[in-house]
């Protein structure tokens, strides 16, 4: 173990769900066979959509860039296998949305995936010295990085160093509170090199001074490999004493309390720092920066060996699927093909969510594909599925007790169902993180955070309306 472990959490708020991780803790990370066909998408991340740059019927070589990046903020979207764009068309994401994409018919035997996994197990030795910030940067962005635990935010934007407002730790976020995914746990253990890797030349591309690898009290075998690898740098380190390798950021693991949601990156800074951002900030204001394990991965991948995020660790998880997994999958992959691998629904699936019960979508197609932040498939069983009959609020405060952002959930919920979008605006909905705590502690069963969600939806459409009244 790690010297200096400690216990924190956040100070509001948090709810305790039933974690649901024994379906798939175990089960380590196997390949999904390729697939015949995939369905890249242009939008994967916050930020300006990706525009394309190959015609229909173009060939295709692992990599290849497809779509290029539209702005700073936007990244670039590669091929993750060889192949022939059959047209561009679009696809259905998660939340609803039809954007672009690329429709590529696979040359299924051009690639190994194997190759790729064994290398983001063992990235290889290097030397931090050798790479400056300005090229590690440079590099994430070309690969296309972002976000990997949900929020898909560019990693070279949250990388970006500021004089005036100098980031001084660097969080690697390996809570994974959401409920059933595993995917994260699982990197931890058979990425371990990788992560602190990624992590490293992370710090570096910010300036961080500091690294604290974040891991939830749940995960003890993650927080021993990761504290036995740290221990292990550290004494080659002394062994390579008056190196350049002397001058790198002090690394850490810090155990978190088991508590939902750990993992929001707000929260985690206050739990892990005890630095509050104040709201409608960043966290580069309070000094710091939060990457994901997985993104640490693809980061490590991408400065040392210039590969792009092509595939990620999919969780298929759920009391309504036959063999629970976490898979190796290509992006653009269609979900049906991941469940079908996993050997079906089972007769008492009745739900299936694009990551885990707490933050994920219900999705009415499995034609939908996976993308840059598509962490985990939850199947939810009939016994799983809450199917109490919602009644009136009772005005019992406890979705303000639960709620993590010290918001008042109930007010923006009836503003939302009344459509009255200007009382809606006064409570601060873009403070809401979705985390659904609000909608776990109502008695009555209201869908809150659903409603807030459409909230949200109706002010970017009317932001989209006004702009394009501008213009």
């Amino acid at each position: 173990m790690a010297d200096k472990i400690v216990t924190g959490t956040f100070s509001k708020g948090g709810i305790h769900p039933r974690e649901g991780k024994e379906f798939s803790e175990k089960c380590p990370i196997e390949i999904l066979p390729n697939p015949s066909e995939l369905r890249i998408a242009f939008v994967q991340h916050i930020g300006a959509p990706a525009k394309v740059c190959v015609d229909a019927r173009a060939e295709l070589v692992f990599g290849q860039p497809v779509a290029e990046a539209a702005g700073y903020v936007s990244v670039p979207v590669a091929a993750p296998l060889p192949g022939t764009v059959k047209r561009i068309g679009s696809v259905t994401l998660p939340n609803g949305r039809r954007v672009p994409a690329v429709i590529e018919s696979v040359q299924t035997d051009g690639l190994d995936p194997q190759t790729l996994l064994d290398r983001m197990k063992d990235p290889g030795d290097f030397t931090l010295s050798d790479f400056d910030s300005e090229l590690i940067r440079e590099r994430i962005r070309v690969a296309g990085l972002v976000g990997q635990g949900g929020a898909a935010f560019p990693v070279h934007v949250k990388l970006m160093p500021n004089d005036e407002k100098p980031i001084s730790t660097l969080l690697v976020n390996g809570c994974e509170c959401e409920p059933y995914l595993t995917a994260d746990h699982r990197a931890m253990l058979e990425m371990t090199d990788s992560v602190i890797a990624g992590a490293r030349l992370a710090a570096k591309a910010c300036n961080a001074k500091e690294i604290v690898i974040c891991i939830e009290a749940n995960k003890p075998d993650a927080i021993e490999k990761i504290s036995g690898a740290i221990e292990k740098l550290k004494n080659k380190k002394r062994a390579g004493t008056g190196t350049a390798a002397d001058k790198e950021p002090e690394i850490r693991v810090m155990c978190m309390k088991t508590k939902y949601p750990q993992g929001g990156e707000k929260q985690l800074i206050y739990a892990a720092l005890g630095r509050k951002v104040p709201l409608g900030k960043l966290p580069i204001e309070v000094g710091a920066t939060v990457v994901n394990v997985g993104s640490a991965v693809s980061i490590a991948m991408a400065v040392l060996h210039e590969l792009p995020l092509t595939h990620r660790i999919v969780t298929v998880t759920g009391g309504g699927i036959t063999r629970p997994a976490n898979l190796f999958v290509p992006i653009g992959t269609p979900i049906q093909v991941l469940i079908e691998h996993c050997g079906g629904l089972k007769e008492n699936a009745r739900r299936v969510l694009l990551g885990g019960p707490m933050m994920g979508f219900a999705v009415g197609s499995l034609e939908i594909p996976v993308t840059k932040g598509t962490s985990g498939i939850t199947v939810l069983s009939s016994e799983e599925t809450d199917r109490a009959k919602e009644t009136n609020c009772i005005r019992c405060g406890r979705c303000v007790s639960a709620c993590p952002m010290r918001l008042i959930p109930t007010r923006l919920m009836y503003a939302s169902r009344a459509r009255n979008w200007d009382v809606f605006k006064e409570y601060h909905p873009m403070a809401c993180i979705e985390c659904g705590c609000c909608s776990f502690s109502c008695p009555a069963k209201i869908p809150i955070v659903q409603l807030i969600r459409v909230g949200k939806m109706e002010l970017a459409r009317q932001r989209q309306a006004e702009s394009a009244k501008e213009k």
